[in-house]
């Protein structure tokens, strides 16, 4: 069975052209000089290379001991002795590109995620701590920050919009530890969203081989800038298959922004809609030759969307000047722009193509979040729970439009963790009483009942009905 492995590596694709037979009436490709039969990418690599690093990491990770003790006999019987817990070191390996020469490094939020320690090698063997500036789960990218004392080298950013299936490109990391590695190949696809290694299901596929300790590598272009972000392989076995994915380097320059700025979290720009991709069926329905675009189902009132006048049913068709292949383009298009910056949106309306002027903004914090941890004895008891808002809902990666409160985060051995009342758990009603903000649950709770009869859903939709007596 196909698994999609976490990112773990750097690929640089490289594809060298060569001469084949064609009909004599066809121009003919061959090297003008001898030079051209010994052409090398040395130069990219030798500018590029010393801006490549590795990251070494280090976690304490603490694994209860199954005992007697666990079976619940035993453990009232004695009197709820604990088992034991042991506590053990782990060391992983990554790599990481320099973006920036004051010493501003990013890679996988993966790589160096929950580590205690992490240590910046660089390709002159110095070493350095790190100190992480920013971490964004939803794209799997993390900011470090060195202190060298003088200029790094360090990458500039291509156009991540610009890539084309056919260019040549390189990756460079650290595969398995052996060292600093060049591989080279092509971009395979752009555009691809069958990754769900983020929520901005986005990459630049390459057939550069990516292996572990690659991940956070750089992907550059024959130009020697970022074109992406090595961050995951399709593969059985865990090695590469020639088929490997790089967060575009647009998105990458998004989130250094962000940490240079001094953001805690990244704000990206939103257009305020919900939608799904164009199939076949859909596409025949509107009018369209071939499955393309994303179809609005649901607008923010008062959004960008809605202000520009889109409207529900509308096919997006392109934004800002790129296709829109799925609705996946609804997020990362305006992901790596600015707020407040106006993009073209081109789309059809009763088999008609229109084009409108969109200004983008930021998702707005309405309601205010009212973050509060539950205490007292309930269900819930544990549990830190917020009122979903357009902010919160991309912040945490869930549907833009999402209303409701949700589950944060939940203690630990608590008894809504006993419930498996956790993260990303929103609260529909509990005793038949509907609860739309925290103020709603908070004062349910207080009231006194034999019992509860709780109904939650998640992410995906999926609705679960929990009876739970005193």
């Amino acid at each position: 069975m196909k698994r999609l492995w976490p990112p773990t590596g750097v690929i640089l694709a490289l594809g060298l052209g060569f001469a084949h037979p064609v009909a004599a009436q066809e121009p003919t490709f061959q090297p003008a000089t001898d030079a051209g039969l010994r052409a090398t990418y040395a130069p990219v690599v030798e500018k590029t290379a010393p801006a490549v690093v590795n990251i070494y990491t280090e976690r304490t990770v603490t694994r209860q001991m199954r005992s007697v003790f666990d079976d619940p006999f035993f453990r009232d019987f004695f009197g709820g002795v604990p088992g034991g817990a042991r506590t053990r070191r782990e060391s992983s390996l990554g790599s990481g590109v320099i973006v920036d020469q004051s010493g501003i490094v990013v890679t996988n939020n993966h790589v160096v995620e929950n580590a205690g320690a992490i240590k910046v090698v660089l390709a002159d063997r110095r070493e350095y701590e790190a100190e992480i500036l920013l971490t964004d789960p939803q794209t799997d990218l993390a900011i470090l920050s060195i202190d060298a004392g003088a200029p790094l080298p360090a990458l500039s950013f291509a156009d991540s919009d610009t890539a084309a299936v056919g260019d040549i490109v390189l990756a460079i990391g650290n595969p398995f530890g052996v060292g600093q590695t060049v591989t080279s190949g092509i971009v395979s696809a752009l555009s691809r969203t069958a990754a769900s290694v983020s929520d901005y299901q986005f990459f630049i596929q390459t057939d550069a081989a990516i292996n572990p300790g690659n991940s956070g590598g750089a992907l550059v272009d024959v130009d020697g800038n970022l074109l992406g972000v090595n961050t995951a392989i399709y593969s059985r076995s865990g090695g590469s298959n020639g088929i490997g994915f790089a967060i575009p380097g647009n998105l990458v320059r998004q989130v250094v922004d962000s940490a240079v700025g001094g953001q805690m979290t990244v704000r990206r720009p939103w257009l305020g809609v919900e939608g799904r991709s164009v199939d076949s069926r859909l596409a025949a329905a509107v009018g369209l030759d071939r499955p393309i675009g994303a179809i609005l189902e649901a607008l923010y009132p008062g959004g960008p969307a809605d202000l520009a006048g889109l409207k529900e049913g509308d096919v997006v068709l392109a934004i800002g000047g790129q296709d829109v292949l799925s609705a996946e383009a609804l997020k990362y298009r305006p992901g790596t722009r600015r707020d407040g910056e106006r993009v073209a949106v081109r789309y059809l309306r009763d088999g008609r193509e229109r084009e409108t002027q969109v200004r983008l903004a930021l998702p707005p914090e309405t309601p205010a979040r009212e973050t509060t941890t539950i205490g007292g004895s309930s269900p819930f008891t544990g549990a830190t729970v917020a009122n979903l808002s357009p902010a919160l809902a991309e912040e945490i990666g869930f549907p833009p439009l999402t209303e409701g409160v949700v589950i944060l985060e939940t203690v630990r051995g608590s008894i809504a963790s006993r419930y498996r009342l956790g993260r990303g758990v929103i609260i529909l009603s509990v005793n038949g009483e509907p609860i739309e903000r925290v103020r709603d649950l908070t004062a349910v709770l207080k009231t006194s009942a034999p019992g509860y009869l709780i109904q939650v859903t998640n992410r995906s939709g999926r609705v679960s009905t929990l009876r739970i007596g005193r």
